[in-house]
């Protein structure tokens, strides 16, 4: 509700309270210091207070003191119980008895909580209503109403009935005499011996609904003449013919709802031409009736047909004496009607329920052709629908808003025009009052209509404006499992957004989050995948990410790796390790998650899980903490060699995602030259060269880089031949868009025929390779050549002569700029590769003497993340002597000579070599 209206509370009797002695003495001294005393607040108060919270909280808000005990059992605070987020067994159940004496209203979710009804001992039940009833079986239900004799109200539903039976019905009729309403969803066969059982045993029965079943018998439905309001929606192998010579008989059948069914415009007509009583017949989203669009519908006068062709609102005014200006606000207009009539208010509070009921069903089925309908009436209805004084009809809206809006669920994948109408429509504040309610269900089902709302950028803004943060970061703190995990699914969608991070954190949301791990971490499947999702999000963020190790999350998250089961979890803990290990150089999370007991053993045999989702965020997160000296050692340790090679070898069919982590974690480890060298005897080569040939540039990327550190070991270097790895470095080299790429291939090559392989060959090919015939000549040939191809392409011959000719900063800096790689200012080089690179400066081949500069050049650009580190090496080299000669040899090709003048001029900038 958009808001709420603060009632009296009705109680029989008066409820004394105690007064202890020790509680006076204690009141006399908190008066002295100011302090409130809450004890001497008037009953009353304490009780409107008690009324807005859950049976939960009331408990915990009695334990506070004696007096508020007293008060917390209190019969009138106890008439109703949601006991849908809960898993209630017979113990639970036993244990609330007590307070339920005088318990009038049940709502519950599941078999294991139906089986544990009657132990609430609860005799004056007047409605129960049940979700998630697909296990719930004829003998559950029977001894349910067999010990609810009061009943007046039985719902089941949305969710199919599977295994209840007309021998339940049967129960039913028998054993609840003053039954006014049955709703029962998904039934197989509803028979007629047990409809008569209705019509004779329960002669208040006037709101009937067997909804979604296969087959119903309509003769009997036309025997049970107290029926006032009856649904067939969804119902199957119904026979029109029957039912329109039979039920307009039906002498009080005031509402008629056929939605969802193949009934035609000939049963249509005659239901309405010859019912004396009918005066609502709604008939949505039925096909064969819509192929008659130019059916007349406003022929039967005081009788309304509701009809997705047709427009509802004006439809449901004509309902009212005065039909002038109703519109849009015909709901809102009937709820303040000052001069209330029975009839209309009884029509009224069906036709808000069918139509809550029948726009879920349609929004659940995602059919095509229906974009006009929801954009010009059907989110205006879900939402003025959402405004009901009806709970249930309420949260069923919230849910429609929540589904009608996606199209592919699997993808998060939601429709633009719908969200932004629900927008436009003023529905983000009206979903922001729902979830402030007190009422936990509907605060699960407005939460989770802004999560799915706010996957749009646009409807996700309005959110942040209207305060949504901070309600969603509230609700997220919740005691109630489906409220937390529906809360954090919109602050998961929220921290999309870069924009929003910062104010999620501000809100307490990372500290919220953190905690829902703790608190659900076992038997909450949905709230860890939420939770851990929208701390994958912040992590991304600098800052944020800081928070989350703060507030805990390392622990938690490497919990979620280490111990659930549930793929989804994996998955997205997996992802916030990531992410978390992403900032290396600006906080200390990546050694954190490192020293957290059995982290990196779990990622290592997260990558063999049989979800490629998981095995691909489990592999980025250990390219990413790789990065970490330890924990590059801890990783190849705990087998993560093994794990990733096997990974490469059998992801070349598997997204491009998982290519690249897979290739990136093998990059990673093979800084180490010991896991290089073991990367290379357990068969890592192949699969890696295999993915340079990959048609996606980040997989080129990983793959060259990988490729490019095990080259550096000559034996590495020598595998990479014998597997056909020097074509496959060729062509990056030569045509792949990433430059980066392209960079890294070169260098790889560069490794390759330095001549140091040449001496490892010298002494026999390598042991798994001992029988292959090599002809290194040709491969050096072919390497050499798109080497100089693409030092050439960074190579202006103006530019060059103009820096040739000149010893001005300007000529230099002109070439700098044309040659830059940006992304190369992100590698960082040892020692021993530096020095490889300085020694190839001597090199005989004057292409190899141009790749080396060029890539000293890269390594040393001022600005680059690790440009100084590099200078540092340089000179521990011994580098500005050789720069130097390199840089005034005769025979050097001009560009090597020019790419040693810059990188001389590096050096000064870093002020490394002094002497210069």
């Amino acid at each position: 509700m958009s808001r709420r209206v603060r009632r009296k509370v009705a109680r029989k009797g008066k409820v004394v309270s105690p007064i202890y002695a020790e509680t006076e003495d204690e009141v006399l001294g908190l008066k002295q210091y100011g302090y409130v005393d809450w004890t001497g607040l008037p009953d009353d108060t304490v009780l409107q207070l008690f009324s807005c919270l859950n049976y939960r909280d009331r408990a915990s808000l009695s334990s506070t003191c004696r007096t508020w005990r007293v008060l917390g059992i209190s019969p009138c605070l106890w008439n109703s119980l949601d006991l849908r987020a809960h898993k209630c067994d017979a113990s639970m159940a036993s244990s609330l008895a007590p307070r339920c004496v005088n318990l009038q209203k049940l709502r519950f979710r599941g078999a294991e909580s139906a089986d544990a009804v009657i132990h609430l001992q609860a005799r004056n039940l007047r409605e129960i209503s049940g979700d998630y009833c697909r296990k719930i079986t004829d003998a559950t239900l029977s001894v349910i109403v067999a010990r609810h004799e009061a009943l007046e109200s039985l719902q089941l539903g949305p969710d199919f009935c599977e295994r209840i039976s007309s021998d339940a019905i049967k129960a039913i009729a028998f054993c609840c005499p003053k039954l006014k309403k049955l709703r029962l969803s998904g039934i197989r066969d509803v028979h007629g011996d047990a409809i008569n059982g209705l019509a004779k045993n329960c002669p208040h029965l006037t709101d009937i609904g067997f909804i979604d079943c296969l087959n119903v018998d309509e003769m009997a439905l036309g025997n049970v003449a107290s029926v006032r309001f009856l649904s067939v929606s969804g119902t199957s192998n119904m026979k029109w013919g029957v039912v329109s010579d039979l039920w307009h008989k039906l002498p009080n059948l005031a509402g008629l709802d056929v939605s969802r069914t193949d009934i035609g415009p000939n049963a249509v007509s005659r239901l309405l031409s010859s019912s004396q009583s009918l005066k609502v017949l709604c008939a949505l989203n039925c096909p064969v009736l819509e192929e008659h669009t130019s059916f007349h519908i406003n022929k039967n006068k005081g009788k309304l047909l509701l009809v997705l062709f047709n427009d509802i609102f004006k439809g449901i005014g004509l309902l009212f004496v005065d039909t002038t200006n109703k519109g849009k606000n015909v709901f809102l207009d009937w709820r303040n009607l000052k001069n209330k009539d029975k009839n209309l208010d009884e029509i009224m509070i069906w036709v808000e329920w069918i139509l809550s009921h029948t726009l879920l069903r349609i929004a659940e089925s995602n059919q095509q052709g229906l974009d006009e309908f929801w954009l010009k009436q059907g989110a205006a209805l879900l939402l003025s629908l959402m405004q009901s004084s009806q709970e249930d009809v309420q949260e069923r809206a919230a849910t429609g808003l929540a589904t009608f809006v996606v199209i592919d669920d699997e993808n998060a994948n939601i429709d633009r025009g719908r969200a932004e109408a629900v927008m436009r429509e003023g529905g983000i504040r009206l979903l922001l009052d729902l979830a402030k309610s007190w009422r936990e269900g509907l605060q699960s089902e407005a939460a989770k209509a802004i999560a799915n709302l706010s996957v749009n950028t646009n409807v996700a803004k309005s959110v942040a404006e209207e305060g949504g943060i901070n309600i969603l970061a509230g609700l997220a703190r919740s005691m109630n499992r489906l409220v937390a995990e529906e809360a954090a699914g919109g602050l998961w969608n929220l921290s999309v957004g870069e924009e929003h991070k910062g104010a999620i954190a501000e809100a307490g949301g990372v500290k919220a989050l953190v905690d829902l791990i703790f608190k659900w971490s076992t038997g909450g499947d949905g709230v860890l995948e939420r939770a851990a999702g929208a701390l994958a999000n912040l992590a991304a963020d600098d800052k944020c990410s800081t928070e989350v190790a703060v507030a805990g999350g390392v622990h938690a998250l490497v919990m979620l790796a280490r111990n659930c089961k549930f793929e989804g979890v994996q998955e997205q803990a997996a992802r916030a390790l990531a992410n978390l290990a992403a900032h290396g150089d600006s906080n200390s999370n990546n050694a954190a998650i490192g020293q957290e007991a059995g982290a990196l053993e779990a990622l290592v045999q997260l990558t063999r899980s049989a979800h490629e989702g998981v095995r691909q965020e489990a592999a980025g997160a250990l390219w990413n903490l790789s990065f970490d000296d330890r924990n590059r050692e801890v990783i190849a340790a705990a087998g993560g060699v093994e794990a990733l090679v096997a990974l490469a070898q059998s992801c070349s069919n598997a997204s491009p995602g998982l290519q690249e982590r897979a290739a990136g974690a093998l990059w990673g480890l093979s800084v180490s030259e010991a896991n290089s060298i073991a990367i290379g005897r357990e068969g890592g080569v192949a699969p890696l060269i295999a993915l340079a040939r990959s048609e996606a540039e980040d997989v080129h990327e990983t793959a060259a880089g990988a490729l490019w550190n095990l080259a550096f070991n000559p034996g590495n270097a020598l595998r990479i031949v014998e597997e056909g790895g020097v074509p496959a470095l060729v062509h990056l080299c030569s045509s792949s868009v990433s430059k980066m790429a392209r960079f890294m291939a070169a260098l790889a090559l560069a490794y390759m025929f330095d001549g140091r392989m040449d001496e490892f060959a010298l002494l026999g090919t390598s042991s798994e390779s001992s029988s292959k015939s090599v002809s290194l000549d040709g491969a050096r040939r072919m390497a050499l050549k798109h080497i100089e191809a693409f030092v050439l392409t960074f190579s202006d011959p103006q530019a060059f002569a103009a820096a040739a000719a000149s010893s001005a900063p300007a000529a230099l800096s002109q070439v700098t700029e044309g040659a830059r790689i940006q992304e190369a200012g992100h590698l960082r080089c040892s020692g021993a590769e530096i020095g490889r690179f300085v020694a190839m400066l001597r090199n005989s081949s004057a292409i190899l003497k141009a790749c080396a500069a060029f890539a000293l050049l890269q390594f040393t650009i001022p600005g680059g993340r690790h440009a100084v580190h590099h200078a540092g090496l340089m000179q521990n080299a011994g580098a500005a002597r050789v720069l130097r000669a390199a840089a005034a040899a005769a025979t050097a090709p001009l560009e090597a000579k020019i790419f040693a003048r810059i990188v001389l001029r590096n050096l000064e900038h870093h002020h490394m070599e002094p002497s210069l």
